[in-house]
């Protein structure tokens, strides 16, 4: 389970990593972490630490919460990880379209947990 994990985890940066046009050597360079090391996360043979989560995020420019939800750090709510991972996925939007979209869903889901616990 653990190794299917960090494999999901290593395919997702690595999929992240080539819609943003970025090489291997240049997203590790940018997350300040060695090439070899980076390799083996996108191959799922080493499970990085939140902060090297975090890094990797920033390169990225997508949300660590959806790292650390491939990394079984965080439980993802059901259909909103999908939505956000389409957006971080669609070409067609640039690096700060895509946060400040997820950044709106994300505060439209809370709003709307609000109201459910206000209507409770």
């Amino acid at each position: 389970m653990v190794r299917q994990q960090l494999g999901d985890l290593g395919g997702f940066i690595r999929e992240q990593r080539e819609r943003s046009a970025m090489s291997l050597r240049k997203l590790a360079e940018t997350a300040g972490i060695s090439n070899p090391y980076l390799s083996q996360i996108e191959r799922g043979l080493r499970k990085p630490s939140a902060e090297i989560l975090m890094s990797i995020a920033r390169a990225l420019s997508i949300r660590a919460e959806s790292l650390y939800e491939k990394a079984g750090l965080l439980e993802a709510s059901e259909g909103h990880i999908g939505v956000v991972e389409a957006i971080e996925g669609d070409p067609l939007l640039t690096k700060t379209q895509k946060r400040s979209l997820a950044e709106v869903y994300e505060s439209f889901i809370a709003g709307a947990k609000e109201e459910e616990t206000d209507v409770d």
